[in-house]
């Protein structure tokens, strides 16, 4: 059963105009390119060039965790996840949509081919000690892709133009293990995915790679500050 909240990677990075495909991805070196593992489709940051759907009410930030077993030692792969932040640009004023700390929801998706069907199962959270984060041990399911969104609700858009929203994750991430962070719209608090014309994708992040320290993750639709 697909959760009401749940966002699927199964709405597009691509737009149709007149009958031409338009693929919304940035050029990549061929060294940032060799660090994705080859079946993930889109291995660049991306922001939809159709925007927000007006009426489109609400939001949902989500992640995608994923282990690479190229690496030596992936199977101890993780990303632990302290906090999951999404705000809003609207009159001005930034304000907060969503703001977990230690928690998430999510659930596994196929990888070959990527996100390849909606059905999903839910993912195994670990904590660290002090629960202060939410484990992701990507390294035990390589197969799956670990797909995180806000474990708080899906929220309203504040009232006014809305300029565009930002989503930050706070992470760490080892060895053998990646990260990408995005948002969806939707059309209201409530609706399911159904036939996937219930939610927008506004893109997502460059993907974010192994490090000892803690990091931000960020994907923004908002111009000014891309």
């Amino acid at each position: 059963m697909v959760d009401l909240h749940t966002t699927s990677r199964l709405s597009a990075f691509t737009v149709v105009i007149c009958g031409v495909t338009f693929f919304s991805v940035a050029a990549l070196s061929g060294e940032v390119a060799s660090v994705i593992p080859p079946e993930v489709r889109f291995k660049s940051g991306y922001l939809n060039p159709v925007r927000r759907p007006p009426n489109f009410t609400s939001a949902m930030p989500w992640g995608i965790a994923i282990a690479d077993s190229r690496v030596p030692g992936f199977e101890n792969a993780m990303v632990e996840i302290a906090r999951t932040r999404m705000t809003c640009r609207a009159g001005g004023k930034e304000i907060v949509l969503n703001d977990d700390r230690g928690d998430v929801r999510g659930g596994f998706y196929r990888r070959y081919p990527w996100f390849g069907t909606d059905a999903h199962d839910l993912i195994p959270l670990a904590y660290s000690d002090d629960h202060s984060a939410v484990v992701l041990r990507v390294g035990t399911r390589p197969d799956k892709v670990w797909h995180f969104w806000a474990a708080s609700p899906r929220a309203s858009l504040p009232a006014g133009h809305i300029e565009g929203c930002t989503v930050r994750v706070r992470a760490r991430i080892s060895p053998g293990a990646l990260l990408q962070v995005g948002f969806d719209y939707w059309r209201n608090q409530t609706v399911g995915y159904g036939s996937g014309e219930n939610n927008h994708e506004a893109g997502a992040s460059k993907w974010y790679l192994p490090s000892d320290q803690w990091q931000e993750a960020v994907f923004t639709d908002i111009k000014h500050q891309l």
